[in-house]
């Protein structure tokens, strides 16, 4: 063998290198040269779901902490979304590196809903759960991404109000929660929420948003009204409206199961505070009533809330003509801290113990069966014909009856005599 020829074989046998795979994670690319395709698979195969997403949120973010966010809102709720305490979170990246699925300390509870990743380049590659629940910079970047999160859950109810509908429809109850529990972005998630209304047509559709209600609203309104019931039939239908509905009034028809403890954390809204219209006395429609005119009616029926307190002691805690009946004979009212039946329910249902607390007994004093009821001089025949009263309160609040046998008992009876 030459020189030459050995000189040409080693040649031959030189390495070369070839790249098979250049394609870089889709979150490190910029925004412009990705397509809504390649976002839509890419939620496929991190979600195994078969949807596309509703919208989602790209950002990078550099300066005091570097990192970039990917996030996704779902189309449809998850089967355990009620469940407070089954896996969730993002799936986190240091420098591109794979560290943990599920890292729930950068969102709120409130939205175990959102989907997506997070790649962060100041958190160490051997970071841990208790390390991130103990970091600062995880507790900055969970507050820009909450913001994030509800900025495009504002652009979507904005911009896209029928995706917002559907978003809504799916976990509108669980955006619910944010209200009572993150203080700093009340404001923000009190923009979010929808609600079923006076002013829609008999559907039990919520897309009522706050600002819209207050736009309606007569210059003059100062508080924001609301009706809390167990279903929309029982709210739409209450007697606590009626005077609402004379006076041209909206009020908003709230009914899902967490809205009772919604309240009680939101009390207001761009400076207008929320009032609950099952409670306290009515403060719509006064001003066309003077003082010299009120005393005169009270005093007109004193001996009539005279006799009814005294058979109704053990029930309510006070009796009084009411301002906001039109239609209805009576309505049970609850006192401005006294405990209502959903959240009476709830609290059972937690083990927690239930404060003592009764309602306010109101009569219509122009209704007929209460004219029937001011005339009847037998004491025994006043006391059936008030328990009958107070029952049919009790049922249009969707309160359970403490003796329905009793209940039906007396109506049988009363409706013999009238046969008779």
């Amino acid at each position: 063998i030459t020189e030459e020829s050995e000189v040409k074989e080693s040649v031959d046998l030189e390495e070369e290198w070839e790249v098979i795979n250049s394609a870089k994670a889709l979150w490190t690319r910029t925004r412009t040269e990705i397509a809504d395709d390649e976002y839509n698979e890419f939620y496929k195969y991190l979600t195994h779901d078969f949807s596309d997403p509703l919208t989602w949120s790209h950002n990078k973010v550099e300066g005091k902490l570097e990192y970039t966010s990917l996030l996704y809102i779902p189309e449809k709720a998850p089967f355990d979304l009620w469940n407070r305490e089954s896996p969730r979170g993002l799936k986190l990246y240091v420098e591109r590196v794979f560290i943990m699925d599920e890292a729930e300390q950068f969102l709120p509870l409130y939205l175990r809903f959102v989907k997506g990743i997070i790649d962060c380049n100041d958190l160490p590659l051997n970071v841990s759960r208790e390390i991130l629940q103990q970091d600062e910079r995880v507790v900055s970047i969970r507050g820009a991404l909450t913001k994030r999160v509800l900025n495009t859950l504002n652009k979507m109810a904005t911009k896209e109000p029928s995706q917002y509908e559907k978003f809504w429809e799916e976990f509108g109850e669980v955006l619910k929660e944010g209200a009572g529990e993150d203080f700093s972005n009340r404001e923000s998630l009190a923009k979010l929420l929808r609600f079923n209304s006076t002013n829609q047509s008999d559907k039990p559709t919520k897309n009522v948003a706050l600002d819209d209600y207050l736009d309606r609203s007569s210059g003059s309104q100062e508080k924001i009204y609301y009706l809390v019931a167990d279903s929309y039939e029982n709210a739409r239908n209450s007697p606590h409206l009626e005077v609402y509905k004379v006076n041209n009034v909206e009020v908003l028809l709230l009914f899902d199961r967490i809205d009772e403890w919604v309240m009680s954390m939101l009390t207001e809204y761009q400076g207008k505070k929320f009032h609950d219209v099952a409670r306290g006395e009515v403060e719509v429609g006064e001003e066309k009533q003077d003082e010299a005119e009120s005393a005169e009616e009270a005093s007109d029926h004193t001996e009539l809330n005279e006799r009814i307190k005294k058979i109704l002691s053990d029930k309510v805690e006070n009796v009084r003509a009411s301002k906001r009946l039109t239609e209805s004979a009576a309505c049970l009212v609850l006192g401005e801290f006294g405990v209502s039946s959903q959240m009476r329910r709830m609290m059972e249902a937690s083990g927690q113990p239930v404060p003592e607390s009764k309602p306010d007994f109101e009569y219509n004093a122009k209704h007929p069966l209460i004219k029937r009821l001011d005339l009847e001089q037998q004491e025994e025949g006043f006391a059936r014909l008030l328990n009958i009263i107070f029952d049919q309160a009790a049922l249009a609040e969707g309160r359970p009856l403490e003796d329905p046998s009793g209940y039906v008992n007396r109506l049988n009876d009363l409706l013999v005599d009238l046969l008779n």
